[in-house]
């Protein structure tokens, strides 16, 4: 039997790592996002708007000022990231390090869900970047992408996204048989899209994983991503 006392407190540690703002299809500021993150009990939350190459300057600046507002008063680890979303396949693994360098501690590649028409190889190229840290909503990923992922790190994400978490239940199987890392991401674009530890239990009962993955997806892994994420602070700090 699990320790469901355990399981509850894991359950209530709420980290998210792929939210919107109205930087791109959100609708509110990063500032005003991460606080009504915080009130509803978040460790950590990252800011992650849909960029490509010519908006990379402008959002990771922005992003990056107010999660270090953020950071200074609450007690909540506000990370700035992107979401390179819609970009050429081939593009990927240059604007990943290009968003690294220009200050984003975190970078998530918008992946092939079934109901965007996301060119094709794009999860392919994320899970083969050593700068891409998180595969959003991959859709019906491969277990060749999955093992990929595995090897180089990239964190797969089960997401609570209407219409992309349609796949989830196949994700979940897939980076289990390859030993890929899974996440539970909201892909919020406003306050009644985050995460709850209700919405989280059922994301992963409806993912059809057992309560002995629930420790690894919810603390185990999260706390890996952000070992990540402060290495990626300090050089870019």
């Amino acid at each position: 039997m699990p320790n469901t006392k355990a399981l509850w407190y894991f359950w209530r540690v709420l980290y998210d790592f792929h939210t919107h703002t109205f930087h791109s299809d959100g609708i509110l500021s990063p500032i005003e996002l991460i606080r009504r993150a915080f009130v509803k009990g978040y460790s950590a939350i990252a800011i992650t708007d849909h960029v490509a190459l010519g908006s990379l300057d402008r959002v990771i600046k922005e992003i990056s000022d107010d999660c270090a507002l953020a950071r200074t008063y609450w007690n909540i680890l506000a990370i700035p990231g992107v979401e390179l979303t819609h970009l050429p396949r081939q593009a990927i693994p240059e604007v990943a390090k290009k968003a690294k360098e220009m200050g984003a501690w975190l970078v998530v590649v918008h992946g092939e869900t079934s109901i965007e028409p996301v060119e094709k190889g794009t999860n392919l190229a994320a899970v083969q970047s050593p700068y891409v840290d998180i595969l959003a909503h991959p859709g019906l990923i491969t277990f060749e992408e999955a093992t990929l992922a595995a090897q180089s790190g990239v964190f797969i994400e089960l997401t609570a996204r209407r219409g992309h978490s349609a796949a989830n239940a196949h994700v979940a199987r897939i980076s289990q048989e390859a030993k890929a890392r899974l996440l539970v991401n909201s892909d919020a674009h406003g306050e009644n899209d985050l995460l709850t530890p209700d919405l989280v239990e059922t994301i992963i009962r409806q993912s059809k994983l057992g309560a002995q993955q629930h420790e690894q997806i919810l603390n185990r892994n999260p706390l890996l991503l952000i070992e990540r994420v402060n290495r990626s602070s300090l050089r870019s700090g």
